[in-house]
């Protein structure tokens, strides 16, 4: 059996293994997962009823038990005190001093200290674990890129771990029997856990692994994963409800799993969604990851989804078998009478003035150095005399004498180190005797050490203006330059005023403080640091402050000149109520040990016991493990004068545990069992409960073993003996003297709780703190209770104190506590305590792997339910391995004792996390670090599909239904077809003299006769200077020359394609109208980029060859770079066609021009890569280019006189026919800026707009986030450069997509200070088969936006909703519909109609439609579906070309130029992209909007999915330490804002999501570069 000893510590702490002997099961009575209620009256032990008790027998024991609790023979209550008799004789072996000398002599290590120690609690762990010893199953690790990984060296890993401490920490090597030899630690993993079910006496075990960071740890230890879950969990992971037909199902090799695989498991062939096989370590990892998410976890639905659009989170059905509680109301418990006795005082100044003048010389503290010497005793004629100087200082030399700074009740702070107890004691009765209200604090040590802020917040609401501290401490406090100690974060502006008696003036000899009887007034504050690190100052009042030392005093039996040994902070609770305070009353001998002397010498308090023969002991249960730890140093120990050993956190459950091991060892030491006292206590009841003292010691404490699960509903289940998830809980004696208590239920009114109930304790006695200073709110609901009982009355007038304790009044009056309500953490319904969190945490394998057992446990709130966080700090030495080993088994151990799923288990490195003033963890520090992405963890596991169990129902699609239910069911009687037109070209009468030429080589001719010297081009370089320019007549002689060209060298004939392989500039245009002269038919193609041939020149020769290029045209530049070694290397320059250099033109003119037989014939082909990666070349002929270049004509009222400048790519799509064709058609002036000449000078476009005078400009995305990015701090120094845009009429974003509000919105209110009207700013719209449908033009309303809801989008469907309400996703116009151009909404999969405000696919029908694909692979199905599709009812005949696009038509208020009711066209996303998940359909761009917002270093974002998982890349703009950080980020936001679990996260540099010229992200391209493992991430996180 592994046993630990666990410690509740506030400080740092740490684990401890102590293995057993094999044959005995517990050695301490708390504890042993088989003995239900033992009590250690003489440490009785049972041996094992069986030599090995296997899980089966576990189960089958758990079941009987089981079954007999529901037949109801079980009482609730079974408690035993005493020995139970019924045990055999045999069974119980006393504690003899040989077999308890084995117990002490197991091995331990030194200087560690611990915090939730518990053996049962171990074993149940390793046997919770072994249970999934057979279940095989892979999880991923997440990779890391090396320089993430923490460089150890391997042979400073010693893979089997046979130490329980490392040497470098001070390990105490033990030489007993039961300790295991290092051939014994290196025993295999099976061989070790079967040996911790049958009692083995290993320590600890390694993986038999020495990789450094495989999935071979996975393979074998993270295998239980699904299966635990689904025993537990009704939640699925979405990931096999809706796969498509051919989802690939991957085989996974044999025997796989067994052998030790390597680093990145075992890439397998498989293929992506498009059926491409890619061999990769990715692709291997999220099919392991797919594989552990693929059973079903929830039986299929039949019903259809509901159609409502409020999708209904699921809500947790209670379980129908969970317990519930069974007694009677609880009665009220009353203390007993507190006995006032005649010489007690008036006042606690009274007992001061009364000890400092009968008995001066009698001690009252002493104080002890780092070497455990005493340093210094007080006396309580120095204390008396000090005080007395002390609160006359305050009152009289602080200020002037007529504006003294502190009156009585004034409050002041006490700032005084942890080692300093006599000068805190002077300070604070000083304080008492001038009647102001001490504020004691701990010592701030840096201006922002965690939480000093909220204290500072505490000292500026109680309006302290002076802090008393030592002359020691106030040198030390963090000095400014000029030697003045500096404001805190947070804190008022104080007088730091010294105590020290040398620093104080004498009183008069007539001064005398007033010594009144306790009253009402303010006695001291004490602060409390809440769940959320707010820290609150509980009052409390003199006669309370005087009545609790008497309850004390009379519960612990103090007498006069008694010696009492605090090792506690003084400042505040148990240690300042004991230490200080009651101490005082009594005239009692406090011996203080300091901290710094415990982390020193752990033994020092029980030697100190010794040494002064002290009656009373305060301790914590550290304290008594750390003693565990270090006593075999020590030889001569007598605890015999002990009668009382106070353990202050014995309130908490994990604390039973060192108490049965500290007796155990130290009853041949003297010390008796009725010694040990623990109390409960709270900063608003101060002491709640007590042990008493007894004689006697046949009346052993009492006990419960409770079961888990009932706790978790509140309920009280005494538990069977084989149940591996109990809570082993002690007393914590009686009431106090004089109080009540009751317990209520912890929501809600304050209902007495049944008998079986759990509560939180309620306690009524004049001794208890009075409110929360300032905060009257919060003080009625915690300090003015008044519980009811069932019938609806309060059980008494008198108003009770919520104590923040957990617990029940057990059999006897005995109070049990079970958690803090600070602590408790409500998921799904059920309770868990994070305290015990930890101790399962900690049970796992706890030496190896976490630091001096740090580790912090706390819930946040996602999607309506809270969420387990568990983060720990990891040993410096731990490889990452150890790490993913550690981590999965935990997740194990805590679903199979608490039944819970862990959301997030974060690692963070040793010492990094916040902490509190004594070193333990600041908690709410923590969390707020974890949710604003500031923790910076080294590791990180995400549970996501496992814990959230609350996700919407999936949708399920209906049948496929026919054309006259789609019309019921759409076309709602009253509700209009979704259909719109932009004016009717037929009817526009203009005096457009270029609608006389069919062709646009006719218009050039024409232009360059009539017009011949007016401009039709000015191109700008980057200094925005003209680099050429063109007219209409050279324009026309350099096509003639290159038309030439063509015929001559080229040999080509009409018809052939030619491929123009220039950069953007004058020269692509010519050529063009070169090709049109020539008959032949041009490709515009983006030169490869010189800087990166390897990726860019591929492209460039696929478009050649798909296009069937004849010949490729170019300037010389590119010419050579084609044929230079780089290019060699990048693609096989032998196949590219004749390449002619247009540099070198022939002088003369061609015989004829080429004027086509038929305006159908082609010519030009637009060849583009679509967002989703896909190379689409579009057939476009004369009479398609003549129709559209009119409609932009018309739509933007184009003439000769006109100028626009153009700042986009022109290759393909409208920026092509605005770049090349336009200004030919309309004659008006095109001033050309390339869109990388703004990288050298962003201002570049908005300059030339400005001094052109431009109304029109066309751009793109990419250009519009250049300019808000880079010219953000610069608006001032243009607008002193006299740029002005108030003439801009129309600015047009040119893209393919939804347009992207936010970016446009930040564009126009950046330049709204520069004349930009908000209104000129709009976007423009087009796609493959037609290239622009919508273009805001100069006349027509105002683009609108409207505001949708989101979830009702992802079922197909638009509902509007007001701006700012949840959910709701703004969407702006894509324009006004062009001139001659139709459009319909349709049903993607019906192709019927749909009506307004619906979503579908829009499909278009206009003159300007492309006329096909040109592909050699002759898609024709393809073809027809895209290019000449019908309705399948309503107007069948019309043909529409499908956009691939969804969107939906609103008609409008507003009125278009020609009179009629507007109808504005949103695009919500194209058909391609969208991801279909959980049977609903998501848009990338939603997802990627809301991961942007989740941190400010992700920079950008693309998700995509890979066999139903949904992946997330993010770019990370900061140190690669923050790539873990995004993690819990990324994951919560998808979760809460799109109710979706994602998959898989991937954390990469900036720059490596490709985008295509449009500025639009290449998701495909993305996937196919992660999945073929190219990406470099610096850190991939798989979530479970």
């Amino acid at each position: 059996m592994n046993y630990s000893v666990i410690v509740e510590d506030t400080s740092s702490t740490v684990l401890k293994y102590f293995p057993p002997e094999a044959d005995i099961i517990s050695a301490n009575g708390a504890a042993a997962v088989r003995c239900r209620l033992q009590h250690s009256e003489g440490a009785a032990r049972r041996m094992l009823r069986t030599a090995n008790i296997g899980v089966c027998d576990i189960r089958e024991a758990a079941a009987r038990e089981r079954a007999a609790s529901t037949a109801g023979n079980r009482p609730l209550f079974y408690f035993r005190f005493g020995v139970d008799q019924a045990l055999p004789q045999e069974r119980r072996t006393p504690v003899t001093p040989s077999s308890s000398s084995r117990y002490h002599r197991r091995r331990s290590s030194g200087s560690r200290d611990e915090r939730y120690r518990s053996d049962v609690h171990t074993e149940a762990v390793q046997a919770a674990l072994a249970k999934h010893k057979e279940r095989k199953m892979a999880v991923p690790m997440p990779s890391k890129r090396r320089s993430l990984v923490v460089q150890t060296s391997m042979d400073a890993y010693t893979p089997p771990d046979t130490s329980s401490g490392s040497e470098d920490e001070g390990s105490v090597q033990g030489d007993s029997q039961g300790t295991p030899t290092s051939s014994q630690g290196s025993i295999n993993m099976e061989h070790w856990i079967s040996q911790a079910i049958h009692g083995s006496t290993t320590s600890t075990t390694s993986s038999s692994s020495t990789q450094s960071g495989g999935s071979g740890a996975a393979h074998r230890l993270a295998d239980v994963m699904a299966q635990t879950h689904i025993e537990n969990h009704s939640a699925p992971p979405d990931v096999t409800t809706y796969t498509s037909e051919h989802s690939i199902q991957v085989e996974r090799p044999q025997g796989s799993t067994a052998r030790v695989a390597p680093k990145y498991g075992n890439a397998e062939l498989m293929e992506t969604g498009d059926g491409v096989p890619v061999s990769s370590r990715v692709s291997a990892k999220i099919q392991q990851l797919v594989n552990t998410l693929k059973r079903p976890k929830r039986p299929p639905l039949r019903e259809f989804f509901v159609d409502d659009f409020e999708e209904l989170l699921e809500v947790q059905q209670p379980d129908p078998n969970q317990p519930k509680p069974e007694g009677a109301q609880m009665l009220a418990m009353r203390g007993e009478q507190l006995g006032v006795v005649t010489n007690w005082p008036p006042s606690l100044e009274a007992a001061l003035q009364r000890w400092g003048t009968i008995s001066p010389k009698a001690p009252c503290l002493t104080t002890m150095d780092t070497n455990g010497k005493p340093l210094y005793i007080l006396t309580y004629g120095k204390l008396w005399t000090r005080s007395m100087k002390v609160a006359y200082n305050i009152l009289h030399k602080l200020g002037t004498k007529q504006e003294p700074m502190v009156r009585p009740g004034d409050r002041v702070t006490l700032v005084f180190p942890n080692n300093d107890p006599a000068a805190f004691m002077v300070a604070f009765y000083g304080c008492l005797l001038a009647e102001v209200v001490p504020v004691p604090i701990e010592v701030p040590l840096t201006r922002k050490d965690a939480g000093s802020q909220q204290i500072g917040f505490l000292l500026g609401s109680c309006g302290v203006t002076v802090a008393l501290t030592s002359d020691a401490c106030h040198k030390g406090l963090p000095k400014s330059p000029t030697g003045e100690i500096p404001q805190f974060k947070g804190w008022p502006k104080l007088l730091w005023f010294v105590t020290e008696s040398k620093h104080l003036s004498k009183p008069p000899r007539d001064w005398f403080p007033h010594i009144k009887d306790a009253n009402n007034d303010t006695a001291y504050i004490e602060y409390k640091t809440c769940k959320d690190g707010s820290v609150l100052g509980v009052t409390v009042t003199r006669i309370a402050l005087l009545t609790h030392c008497q309850a004390l005093t009379q519960a612990c039996g103090y007498t006069e000149a008694e010696t009492i040994v605090n090792v506690l902070d003084f400042k505040k609770d148990v240690g300042l109520w004991h230490g200080i305070l009651t101490s005082v009353m009594n005239m009692m001998h406090v011996i203080s040990i300091p901290y710094s002397l415990m982390k020193v010498n752990p033994l020092s308090w029980i030697q100190k016991v010794c040494q002064y023969k002290a009656k009373v002991a305060c301790v914590k249960s550290r304290d008594m493990h750390w003693a565990l730890v270090a006593h075999r140093d020590q030889r001569d120990i007598n605890l015999s004068s002990l009668r009382m050993l106070i353990v202050a956190d014995g309130a908490n459950p994990w604390s039973i545990s060192s108490c049965d091991a500290f007796l155990n060892v130290f009853q041949s030491k003297g010390l008796r069992q009725e010694v040990i006292c623990p109390c409960a206590s709270s900063p608003e009841a101060l002491t709640v409960a007590i042990r008493r003292p007894t004689d006697d010691s046949n009346q052993p404490p009492g006990r419960g073993v409770l079961s888990m699960h009932g706790l978790t509903y509140g309920v009280i289940r005494v538990d069977s003996e084989e149940k591996l998830s109990v809570l082993t809980v002690q007393d914590v004696g009686l009431v106090m003297p004089g109080a009540i208590m009751c317990s209520v239920k912890p929501d809600g009114i304050p209902q007495l709780c049944k008998t079986d109930e759990i509560g939180e304790l309620c306690v009524c006695a004049i001794a208890t703190g009075t409110s929360y200073y300032g905060l009257s709110g919060m003080t009625k609901n915690t300090f003015e209770v008044f519980p009811m009982t069932s019938s609806g009355g309060p059980i008494t007038e008198y108003p009770f104190i919520r104590t923040g304790l957990l617990g029940f009044i057990g059999p006897g009056g005995l109070v049990f506590v079970i958690g803090k309500m600070d602590g408790l953490m409500v998921v799904s319904g059920r309770r868990h305590n994070a305290d015990d969190i930890v101790a399962t945490a900690l049970a796992v394998e706890p030496m190896k792997f976490v630091y001096r057992g740090r580790i912090a446990v706390f819930s946040v709130s996602v999607l309506h339910d809270e969420r387990i966080v568990i983060v720990a700090e990891q040993r410096p030495d731990s490889t990452e391995e150890d790490s993913f080993q550690w981590m999965s088994r935990v997740l194990q151990a805590i679903d199979s004792i608490h039944q819970v799923g862990v959301y997030c288990l974060a690692l963070v490195p040793a010492n990094t996390l916040p902490k509190t003033p004594l070193g333990g963890i600041h908690l709410s520090e923590t969390k707020q670090l974890f949710l604003e992405g500031s923790l910076h963890p080294c590791n990180v596991l995400m549970c996501p599909h496992t814990c959230v169990t609350n996700l919407p129902k999936p949708r399920q699609k209906q049948p496929e239904i026919g054309p006259a239910s789609v019309m019921v069911g759409n076309l709602v009687s009253g509700k209009r077809i979704a259909q719109a037109s932009g004016r009717d070209l037929g009817q526009i009468e203009d005096n457009d003299q270029a609608r006389k030429f069919l062709f646009l080589s006719e218009v050039l001719q024409w232009r360059a006769q009539t017009t011949p010297d007016h401009v039709l081009y000015t191109l700008l370089n980057c200094r925005g200077t003209i680099a050429n320019s063109l007219t209409c007549v050279q324009l026309h002689k350099r096509a003639e020359k290159i038309a030439v060209m063509l015929m001559e060298r080229g040999h080509l004939q009409d018809g052939d394609h030619v491929a123009l392989v220039y950069p953007p500039g004058i020269d692509l245009i010519a050529a063009f109208y070169g090709c049109l002269y020539a008959g032949c038919v041009p490709i515009t193609v983006r030169p490869p980029h010189p800087q990166n041939i390897a990726t860019t020149l591929p492209t460039v020769k696929m478009i050649v060859e798909v296009s069937r290029s004849a010949c490729l045209m170019t300037t010389q530049l590119i010419c050579k770079l084609l044929r230079s070694r780089e290019a060699a290397a990048a693609v096989d320059v032998r196949t590219w066609p004749p390449v002619l250099d247009t540099d070198d033109l022939p002088k003369k003119r061609p015989a004829q021009i080429y004027k086509p037989s038929n305006p159908e014939t082609l010519a030009y082909l637009d060849f583009s890569v679509s967002t989703t990666g896909m190379l689409a070349g579009v057939k476009m002929s004369h009479a398609a280019t003549s129709a559209f270049c009119r409609s932009i004509k018309l739509q933007c009222e184009l003439y000769p006189s006109r100028e626009v400048a153009i700042c986009l790519d022109p290759y393909c799509g409208l920026g092509f026919v605005l770049w090349c064709l336009c200004s030919v058609y309309s004659g008006h002036q095109s001033i050309l800026i390339p869109p990388s000449e703004l990288e050298t000078n962003p201002a570049l476009w908005l300059l030339a707009v400005s001094q052109y005078k431009v109304r029109d400009t066309f751009c793109s995305y990419s250009v519009m986030e250049l300019c808000t990015k880079g010219l953000g701090s610069q608006t001032e120094s243009l607008k002193a450069r006299g740029l002005d845009l108030s003439r801009v009429r129309t600015c047009v974003v040119v893209a393919e997509e939804r347009p992207r509000i936010a970016l446009t919105q930040s564009f126009s209110k950046l330049f709204k200070d520069l004349g930009l009207h908000p209104r000129a700013v709009s976007t423009s719209l087009g796609c493959r088969v037609n290239l622009a449908i919508c273009l805001q033009g100069t006349s027509g309303p105002d683009p609108t936006t409207v505001y949708v809801d989101m979830r009702a989008l992802r079922h197909d469907r638009v509902r509007l909703v007001e701006r700012g309400s949840p959910h709701s996703l703004p969407l702006m116009e894509s324009g006004k519909i062009l001139p001659g151009v139709r459009i319909i909404i349709a049903n993607p999969e019906t192709k019927g109609p749909l009506g307004d405000s619906h979503l579908g696919e829009i499909w278009v029908h206009s003159t300007h439609n492309a006329s096909g694909y040109f592909t050699i692979y002759g898609d024709e199905s393809l073809q027809s579906d895209h290019f000449n599709s019908r309705l399948s009812f309503g107007d069948t005949q019309t043909i529409w070309a499908r956009t691939g696009y969804l969107g939906f038509l609103r008609r409008t208020e507003l009125t278009d130029a020609n009179g009629e009711r507007h109808d504005a066209l949103y695009v919500v996303g194209a058909l391609d992209e969208a991801m279909e998940l959980r049977g609903m359909r998501y848009h990338p761009i939603d997802i990627e909007t809301s991961v942007i917002r989740a941190h400010k270093s992700i920079t950008e974002c693309a998700v995509f999915t890979w066999t139903n998982l949904l992946v997330v890349v993010v770019e990370l703009d900061g140190s690669e330490q923050e790539a873990l950080d995004l993690v819990p980020l990324v994951t919560n936001v998808v979760l809460e804002e799109h109710y979706l679990i994602v998959g898989v996260v991937v954390v990469v540099d900036i720059g490596v999501i490709p985008i295509n010229s449009r500025g639009e992200k290449q998701r495909m391209h993305l996937r196919d570069g992660f999945l073929a493992d190219q990406l470099d991430p610096i850190y991939v996180a798989y979530n479970m």
